[in-house]
């Protein structure tokens, strides 16, 4: 529905005055186009006005009457071309007399959509609204001039001759292309104009410009004007790009709107090939930067999840808390997640789980115990492969037989000369882990051990037994099966720990394995810490070493030997010779045997030495003390029968009695009280 608006009047410039008032009155302008338009010379109308504008362009200032008078016109020419088909001096004459865009929008129903209806109301003059093409659309009103034109000379008529069909279908796209440039020029006037009050025109010209683009596939045009400032109304395109595969121009609009679950929504449908767009290179890329830089920690979550079923590795990156500045998630929330993740992918809930404990340090046992299960499990499933558990095997017995005794550790052997491949790393890490955490349940890890091949899993079984105290088993694992001597010192060393911590630090020194390491740090080593400080735990374990060293064969006797001689400090002799077989060669003990009984005397004589000191000392405080006793000088009195409540009476006064009583626990001297009463004081020699 439109609104008439009149045009101007023409105006007088010569008066007559004789018996009536007499006006000249010029033809105007419209007067004249409208004279030329019915007499269909519409190019010279089109002069006409572009004539009278450029008179209006000479003049400083523009009279807006003029000025609304030549708007009338070229709209009037315009519609006129229009009605004739004539599509590019149409697009031409309504652009220079200024048309709402809307109006010209509206003969096109299928670009417009819905953004506005019959019945919203624009301002039109009154002469161009009666003289508007009385069609709905432009297709309509191509049909009415072919039948004008060439009814009835095509046979069998205008719409199903092949002749018209072909000439329909070139206006139709003169049509669009007329459109098109009168919308561009309308985004270019106002860009020209500047900033000014919004229009709401801006969005229909925006966004039918945006669709003419799409449907033609133009989409170098399309991203440009995505891409400068606009008033796209997206709901409107959002069909036309999905079904033309304008992926990538419908995700920018997205974006532009801060859309992120549309966003992703298309990325989803792109990762998953539902979707192609040439100019979406990498859409799982695109989708994990947005996820990256997203404050929605749910949609993250969310999207994280179905990201981890086909990234393990970007997946959990995403699903990884970042806690600066926010607040940490809570236990129960990452035992969640953690389920969650393990049901879209078990491989990544083992690496979300090993960021719940080696990274978050988390102390629940319950994790502790699924990471140790899981990490056997891998170790386990490493040897069912025969290739690996032979070459294991044979590191276990190439190390047993060298019969080094200053050679290295067995952790640091099998790091250093096993060549590196995954199964490697997962046994490391296992190895790590077993000894670094005090929160798994040793006693289930060590059920799982045990059936396997303790040859090959000695050192595991020995970091397990440690755990659980069995320091027996642990030391003659070591000793035992894997001659690691160098781990059996530094177990009873450590008070119970195979891997010390300098160790596995100067081994692990991939980043790999670097969060493994940390493992040891803060998780129970003041555990060991009181032990050694002690020293009791120590010597134990020591006396147990011994033990394993002395029931064994062949090289036992000398590396007993050497234990007892370099650990003569923490082993008691008469501990010692009872374990000792009676086989043994005397040199083997004469070593120990002489140190130690050199250091009980030495012990004795140091002990005599202090007690004659201390004795000299209590001489010189007695001797100090009896000089200052006698000039003070000292009451002894005795009175048996108030001996109850020790006073007693003398000539009416209460005297305080002395007592003399004999030295206490901590005392050398007897505790003496005296009173400092003249005359009737006892004074000692």
């Amino acid at each position: 529905m439109m609104r008439h608006l009149t045009s101007t009047f023409p105006k007088s410039g010569i008066l007559l005055l004789g018996n009536s008032v007499q006006s000249l009155v010029p033809s105007t302008l419209i007067s004249q186009v409208e004279s030329l338009l019915e007499s269909h010379r519409i190019d010279e109308a089109a002069d006409l006005a572009d004539q009278q504008r450029k008179k209006l362009q000479a003049n400083i200032t523009v009279d807006e009457d003029e000025a609304d008078e030549l708007r009338y016109v070229y709209q009037r020419i315009g519609f006129q071309c229009f009605t004739e088909t004539l599509f590019e001096d149409a697009g031409k004459n309504l652009f220079n007399g200024d048309l709402d865009p809307r109006v010209l929008v509206s003969y096109y129903p299928e670009l417009r959509g819905s953004m506005f209806t019959a019945s919203d109301t624009l301002d039109v003059y009154g002469g161009v609204a009666e003289r508007m093409p009385p069609e709905a659309s432009v297709d309509e009103i191509i049909a009415a001039n072919l039948v004008r034109n060439y009814s009835p000379y095509l046979k069998p008529n205008t719409q199903t001759a092949p002749p018209t069909a072909e000439l329909r279908r070139i206006l139709r796209m003169a049509a669009v292309e007329m459109l098109e440039l009168f919308l561009r020029k309308c985004r270019t006037r106002r860009t020209v104009e500047g900033k000014r009050k919004a229009d709401p025109s801006y969005q229909v010209v925006d966004t039918v410009l945006a669709r003419i683009y799409a449907q033609a596939e133009k989409t170098k045009e399309l991203y440009a004007l995505i891409q400068e400032p606009h008033t796209i109304v997206l709901s409107e395109l959002e069909s036309v790009l999905k079904q033309t595969g304008q992926y990538n121009a419908l995700c920018m609009l997205h974006k532009q709107a801060g859309d992120d679950e549309s966003l992703l929504q298309i990325l989803a449908k792109l990762i998953e090939d539902e979707w192609t767009d040439d100019d979406i290179k990498d859409p799982m890329e695109d989708m994990f930067n947005l996820l990256v830089n997203s404050k929605n920690r749910a949609l993250t979550q969310k999207w994280g999840l179905w990201l981890t079923r086909r990234d393990p590795e970007r997946g959990i990156r995403l699903l990884t808390p970042r806690e600066s500045g926010k607040r940490p998630q809570q236990p129960d929330d990452d035992l969640s997640l953690l389920h969650q993740i393990r049901e879209a992918n078990p491989a990544a809930g083992a690496q979300f789980l090993e960021y719940l404990v080696l990274q978050k340090r988390s102390t629940s046992r319950d994790l502790h115990t699924q990471l140790a299960v899981a990490c056997v499990d891998q170790l386990l499933a490493a040897l069912e492969d025969e290739t690996v558990s032979r070459l294991w095997e044979a590191k276990a017995s190439r190390y047993a037989s060298s019969r080094n005794e200053t050679a290295a550790s067995f952790f640091s052997y099998f790091a250093a000369m096993t060549p590196d491949s995954p199964s490697k790393l997962v046994r490391l890490k296992t190895m790590l882990f077993l000894q670094g955490s005090f929160l798994y349940d040793a006693e289930l890890i060590r059920e799982r051990l045990v059936p396997h091949s303790r040859r090959i899993l000695s050192l595991e079984l020995a970091i397990v037994n440690g755990k659980l105290g069995n320091h027996h088993a642990a030391l003659s694992a070591l000793v035992n099966d894997l001659h690691d001597s160098s781990s059996a010192e530094a177990y009873c060393t450590l008070g119970g720990d195979v891997i010390p911590m300098k160790v596995a630090q100067a081994v692990c020194t991939e980043a790999k394995l670097a969060m493994w390491v940390s493992s040891f740090a803060g998780k129970g080593r003041h555990k060991t810490v009181e032990a050694n400080d002690d020293g009791a735990m120590k010597r134990e374990l020591l006396k147990t070493l011994l033990q394993v060293y002395m029931t064994n064969e062949e090289a036992s006797a000398e590396r007993a030997a050497r234990l007892m001689n370099s650990q003569a400090m923490n082993l008691d002799v008469l501990d010692v010779i009872p374990m000792v077989p009676a086989e043994w060669p005397l040199r083997l003990m004469s070593s120990f045997m002489a140190r130690s009984f050199r250091r009980t005397v030495h012990a004795r004589q140091e002990g005599r030495i202090v007690k004659a000191i201390s004795a000299g000392q209590n001489l010189d405080v007695r001797e100090r003390t009896w000089l200052i006793l006698r000039e003070e000088g000292m009451i002894i009195e005795e009175d048996p029968d108030d001996a109850a409540d020790g006073v007693y009476h003398e000539n009416d006064e209460v005297v305080e009695k002395v007592e003399v009583g004999p030295p206490s626990a901590h005392e050398e001297k007897p505790s003496i009280s005296w009173t400092t009463e003249p005359d009737t004081s006892l004074h000692l020699p």
